[in-house]
């Protein structure tokens, strides 16, 4: 097992692997309306935004997010107030972007974020949600499901499972917001927060292989 591995065998390893793959939505970019950066505990959200904005990919950037347990003592002012400083200090003009500091889950982001841009008199009929890499899946289901209308592209940093693992530094805390992520694209249609996709059996025994190992800090609870 290599030192990087953050002491995950390498089943699990290989498990988490399949996941992510399954996470992440390889959309082809192209220019679209508007940008929505939803905030988590990755700074890297934000220079991926940065990043895209500078290309050209679009006119207007809404971070998006409060707190969360995970997030609290990392962005005591909220997810979407430290991403919007992250990005005016590479490069993205402040008059860019739009701040909605409350959202606590992916729908609240989605539909305050909507409703922000309605507020700007923006109607926009192409979003890009950028994301953690492994959440592209669940924010597109998410979208999708609260604002059909609008075309959605998902966009994420572009690192491989070992890449994206080295930059966070805690293999545990991935590998647990992995396997609550998909139980969420799972359990979540049947709620009525997103629409279904096709989860291939692969993934499903990787999912429950990792929940077994003890993996379940993030799943939800009935």
């Amino acid at each position: 097992m290599r030192d990087d591995q953050q002491a995950l065998t390498e089943d699990q390893w290989h498990q988490a692997t399949v996941i992510w793959n399954y996470h992440r939505m390889r959309h082809r970019l192209r220019p679209v309306d508007v940008a929505i950066g939803l905030g988590s505990h990755d700074l890297g959200v934000a220079a991926r935004s940065a990043e895209l904005y500078r290309s050209g990919l679009f006119p207007t950037l809404v971070f998006t997010g409060g707190n969360s347990p995970t997030t609290q003592a990392r962005f005591p002012r909220g997810e979407a107030v430290h991403f919007r400083e992250h990005a005016v200090e590479l490069g993205v003009p402040a008059e860019a972007i739009l701040v909605e500091p409350h959202a606590s889950n992916t729908g609240q982001n989605i539909a305050f974020s909507r409703a922000l841009l309605a507020d700007a008199g923006m109607h926009p009929a192409t979003v890009l949600l950028i994301s953690k890499p492994y959440m592209e899946r669940r924010s597109f289901a998410t979208a999708r499901r609260l604002w059909p209308e609008v075309e959605v592209l998902c966009a994420a940093e572009p690192l491989e499972f070992d890449d994206y693992l080295k930059t966070i530094g805690d293999g545990r805390l991935v590998l647990d917001m992995l396997v609550g992520d998909l139980q969420r694209v799972i359990e979540y249609p049947r709620l009525g927060f997103a629409i279904e996709q096709e989860v291939p059996d692969d993934v499903h025994a990787a999912y429950e292989s990792l929940v077994r190992a003890g993996f379940t800090r993030r799943l939800i609870t009935s």
